[in-house]
Formats: C-alpha cells, structure tokens, sequence
C-alpha cells in the first residue's frame, strides 16, 4: 500500500504536512459522487488508517461553493437500482471505516453540504463550518421519494435530537450553518477564511497527544456506544489495559513525574526512547 504521501488520485487532493493529512474532494462543478469518487474515497481512509505518520485528518474541499452536494442524482437516472444500492451500501462502509480508524477525521465544510455531502461531513468525529449564509445544509432526498441512504437515517439522530432529525429528513429543510450548529450538527462556526486555519490548529493540538490514547479513546466511544453498557465497560477495560503496558502510558508517567512535557510523538514513531527526557 501507497503511503499517505503518494497518493495520486483523480477525485481528490491530498498531502501531509506536519503529521497532519488534508483531504480536499475535488468533483466539479458541486463535488457530487459516485462509486469512482468512493472507492477513492475508500482507499484515503485505508491509506490513513494504515499509515502511522498521519496523525489527524483533516477533510475539506477544493471547491470554493461546495462542499458536497451527496450523491450523483444522474447516477440515478442512469444506473440501475442494484448498482445505486451497491454504491449507496459502499458509502456506508467507508462510513463505518472512518468512525473505527483510531485517526481523527475532523471535516472542514466551506460551502454547500447537502444530503450525502452531509453524510460524509457526519461520519468525520468533529466539524468545523463556516459562517455564511450563502451555504445550504440539509437532507434533501425526501424531495426524490428517497430517504437519507448513505448513514444519514442513522448518524444524524445520533447527534441531535431524534425528532429534530426526522423533522430535518422527512421535510427536506434546509439550515444556515448558522442553524446547524446551533442543532449541534456542526462543533465550531468560524468565519469562511477561518475555518481551516481553526481545524488546522485543533489537528495540531491533536498530534502531540499520544495518538494510540486518542484513537483508543475515539473507539471506545464510537463502539462503546453501540454496545449494552457492561459490555461497553469490558471493552474499555481492554482498550485500556492495552494503554496501561504500553510505552506511551510509561513516557507520559515518566513525563509527569519528572516534570517536563512527553514526546508521545516521538516514542510512536520511533524517534525517542521511552521515559527518556526531552533535549533542552
């Protein structure tokens, strides 16, 4: 497998800078997909899942108006049902492969963000939006006699309020980011040329933490979740037993107790000896 770094796609825009990787979709003229976009989709999340020098996600967009419009509606015209369904069950996979990667996706949405646009906004662990009216938010598949299929049906009552939710899907509303985020889809609302550099900053904060702690925090929420409570526990307890015997836990006791900061960064990669003091 490619690294993260020499990815060369024809849908999206990649690169890495400072162990943080940027995901640009990249679809003219409304970044709509289809099964090519998310197939190349599901080699990104692949790629970021395998690759240990990316550390956070951030996934954004090149266009300046759009950030997603969801899935290709000619697709639908001229795909059958059963090749629509298989790409609308592919969407849901790499949904599902994003929220149990232990890397943070953190979405950066800067215009349009629509239907399955939205989706894919969702299945990202935290998201960052930008302040301006002129951008459309919704679930508007209720217009095309179809219901939000990419996880939207699922994901969305997750984060908000359920009927608030279905009131959203079953009449095709469309929000402000302004209102989006006061519903609690979206986490920070910046101004428009503001939105990356906030993202940026919080994904930097990110990979200086251990990036093992933080996935196995962001799996035991995002598993844990879907499980009865007692098993939830037991699946802590193993993902922090898992902490508890690692180098990344001895680097940040030793760090603690001799009084200077860890370097979580560089015991994960290999550049420093655990418990070993930082150079002045």
């Amino acid at each position: 497998m490619k690294s993260f770094s020499e990815l060369d796609l024809e849908y999206f825009q990649t690169d890495l800078e400072d162990h943080v990787g940027t995901i640009r979709l990249d679809r003219p003229p409304a970044n709509a997909h289809n099964i090519d976009v998310l197939l190349e989709l599901q080699r990104v999340v692949e790629t970021v899942r395998f690759d240990e020098s990316v550390r956070a996600a951030l996934f954004g967009s090149a266009s300046e108006k759009f950030f997603s419009t969801g899935f290709d509606i000619k697709e639908l015209q001229s795909e059958s049902g059963k090749q629509v369904g298989y790409a609308s069950q592919t969407s849901k996979e790499i949904i599902m492969k994003m929220r149990t990667t232990d890397t943070i996706f953190i979405a950066m949405v800067n215009g349009h963000c629509m239907g399955g646009g939205l989706e894919l906004a969702l299945a990202c662990d935290f998201r960052f939006v930008g302040d301006d009216d002129g951008y459309n938010v919704g679930m508007p598949e209720i217009h095309l006699g179809l219901i939000a299929g990419e996880a939207g049906t699922q994901l969305l009552p997750r984060y908000i309020d359920r009927s608030t939710a279905l009131k959203m899907m079953i009449t095709g509303e469309t929000l402000t980011p302004a209102e989006a985020t006061e519903r609690d889809i979206f986490d920070e609302i910046h101004p428009p040329d503001e939105v990356e550099d906030a993202a940026r900053e919080f994904a930097e904060q990110i990979v200086e933490k251990s990036h093992m702690a933080v996935g196995h925090n962001k799996l035991a929420v995002n598993e844990g979740l879907e499980l009865p409570l007692w098993d939830a526990l037991a699946h802590e307890r193993e993902l922090q037993n898992r902490l508890l015997g690692s180098d990344v836990a001895k680097e940040g006791v030793d760090a603690f107790l001799g009084d200077h900061d860890p370097d979580f960064l560089g015991v994960e990669l290999g550049d420093k000896e655990p418990g070993a003091p930082d150079e002045e």
